[in-house]
């Protein structure tokens, strides 16, 4: 599995799991890779920061190399101006999706496959779907709010 930051023609930078770059290429030239804020197409990767393994005598766990920000934003106002962006992000997003529910695994697989026309899909599987999904290349990425399906809500 590999991890690259992507960012589209509107600038908006997301992180997305592939199998491979050969993965990554591949879902990219048939337009599947896709960013989850706009829907764009035009997706490129994005600068990542670099990873320092830790010295030989120390935990072998990865450190990543992060860059500094203002303590305000940790402020609890600016968390809360943060979760707010989220959450007004993933709405617009699950406006352009449509839900499937537990069919999420078949459906996704269907579109890889070009047995179905490729469309942007929300819904539910186990951990272990998703990662067979990410496993075999299929683009999958968890929202990052919860949700309640409509099945459920009031």
């Amino acid at each position: 599995m590999i991890v690259f930051d992507l960012k589209c023609g509107n600038d908006h930078v997301f992180e997305a799991w592939f199998g491979s770059s050969s993965a990554f290429a591949d879902q990219q030239q048939r337009g599947l890779v896709r960013c989850p804020l706009c829907d764009n197409p035009d997706v490129e990767k994005a600068p990542m920061a670099a990873r320092v393994s830790a010295k030989g005598n120390q935990s072998s766990a990865r450190s990543e190399v992060s860059v500094a920000r203002p303590e305000e934003s940790f402020s609890p106002e600016g968390v809360k101006a943060f979760l707010a962006k989220v959450a007004d992000a993933q709405k617009k997003m699950l406006a352009k999706s449509t839900w499937v529910g537990r069919d999420f695994d078949t459906k996704a697989r269907a579109m890889d496959a070009g047995d179905i026309d490729p469309v942007a899909i929300h819904g539910e599987v186990s951990t272990r779907q998703a990662e067979a999904l990410i496993e075999d290349g299929i683009a999958v990425l968890p929202l990052p709010m919860p949700i309640i399906p409509p099945e459920k809500q009031n």
